[in-house]
């Protein structure tokens, strides 16, 4: 497949600076590695608060983080994955079928990694 994919690969290297900056505001990459991720506490809150009702405030506030850092996260993997695509030339190809990917669907989501057919499967 020789199409020219330069929008999608400019889409999606937008959305991996959009992504990366908010992660950044809920959590840091893991120190040595380059594509992990890890929830950080908000500054100024302390998890072991001794009164219980702080306590159990900041931790449903951290168990948020950790579920927003979780989806930006798995987010980020999926647009790298598609970059790489582009990069190994097997970009727009459904990973199920092995059919292309409609151009609709690839304006719609730059990182489909399936057809519309197989999209909810």
């Amino acid at each position: 497949m020789n199409k020219d994919f330069s929008h999608f690969k400019k889409l999606l290297e937008e959305e991996e600076t959009r992504l990366e900056s908010e992660l950044g505001d809920v959590g840091r990459k893991v120190p040595g590695t380059s594509n992990d991720w890890e929830a950080t506490v908000e500054e100024g809150v302390i998890l072991d608060e001794a009164d219980p009702l702080d306590r159990a405030d900041n931790i449903e506030e951290f168990s948020g983080r950790i579920a927003i850092e979780t989806e930006l996260e798995a987010r980020l993997i999926e647009v790298k994955n598609a970059k790489q695509k582009i990069e190994d030339g097997t970009y727009g190809v459904c990973s199920v079928c092995g059919e292309e990917i409609e151009e609709d669907r690839l304006g719609a989501n730059p990182a489909a990694a399936t057809c519309k057919k197989h999209m909810n499967g």
